[in-house]
């Protein structure tokens, strides 16, 4: 889930605040919204949800004229440290704040306020591959996790073949990116990872990068840009930056009869197996990975894809 980090008394920002991305504010009968007459509000945070913020920015600006949002995507953990610091009024990130963030908020929020999580988008987290002849690729979370660990370095390893029996797999070198920033989208992609695949996977599941080697891209603009200009190449990022590049993405062998492809239907699905955590309005979801493997699948849900991003504001 994308989620909004929000705090604070209100915010006065300077004349010049704002993203020259964002759609001009034209009024349109967009939603029935109590507009405030004017204001300014910056944002910045997760590279994930850029994409559904400029969109829900320049919808309420089309309705609120008077209203400038600016929403800078400069990671996750750039967001939540400039959300913290104050220097903007809400932040964008993939996973919730920890206590400490949440007590450290209290010190810029109104009197006996603090920041609050609150679930704004989910979807799904692909694994995009560049892969001259091959498509519709199937992994599983430990032949992932072997991967972008170093372990597996040829496209034509065993593990690959036994998954993808009728493929023509090359020889070709594999090429793991991962965010260099840190990242909110990396700490959900290694949260499935430890919990999936823990025999292999023991890593923290920190926004910083932790598997070995590979090679390393700003944002998930920069990843998906990576994997769309190399062979051999994958990747993870927001399902939208593989549409747009029309990146080839990885079905996931959960042990359902079928592998699972990213889509929103089916990160919906992954989603509902989530549990509801929080108190009042300070929400945010938790995925039981180990669960799940024992399961094998959310009960009922064949068509579950786990690899999603819990994006809050």
């Amino acid at each position: 889930m994308a989620a909004a980090l929000l705090a604070g008394c209100g915010f006065v920002g300077s004349e010049d605040d704002g993203d020259s991305d964002i759609p001009s504010a034209t009024p349109a009968a967009v939603a029935d919204i109590d507009c405030a007459k004017k204001g300014k509000v910056p944002g910045s945070g997760s590279t994930a949800q850029q994409n559904a913020m400029k969109y829900w920015i320049g919808q309420y600006q089309r309705a609120c004229p008077g209203v400038r949002i600016a929403y800078n995507p400069v990671g996750s953990g750039a967001g939540v440290a400039q959300f913290l610091r104050a220097a903007t009024a809400f932040g964008g990130s993939d996973s919730p704040l920890k206590p400490e963030d949440v007590e450290l908020s209290s010190e810029n929020a109104c009197p006996g306020g603090r920041a609050i999580d609150l679930p704004m988008l989910g979807g799904p987290i692909a694994i995009g591959y560049n892969l001259r002849g091959v498509d519709n690729l199937v992994l599983d979370a430990p032949t992932l996790a072997r991967i972008f660990d170093a372990r597996i370095t040829t496209w034509n390893d065993p593990a690959i073949r036994r998954l993808n029996p009728d493929a023509e797999l090359p020889d070709t070198r594999i090429r793991p990116v991962h965010r260099s920033d840190d990242s909110g989208t990396t700490q959900n992609f290694q949260s499935y990872l430890s919990g999936a695949a823990p025999e292999v996977w023991q890593y923290p599941a920190e926004k910083a990068w932790q598997g070995r080697l590979g090679e390393s891209a700003d944002g998930s603009s920069g990843v998906a840009s990576v994997v769309d200009s190399n062979d051999g190449a994958i990747g993870y990022f927001e399902l939208s930056f593989s549409v747009a590049l029309k990146i080839e993405t990885v079905s996931i062998d959960t042990g359902a009869a079928e592998p699972v492809a990213p889509s929103p239907a089916t990160a919906s699905a992954g989603i509902a197996a989530a549990e509801i955590a929080g108190d009042g309005k300070d929400l945010r979801l938790n995925f039981d990975y180990a669960t799940l493997r024992r399961r094998r699948r959310p009960p009922g849900r064949a068509d579950a894809f786990l690899i999603t991003g819990r994006r809050a504001t």
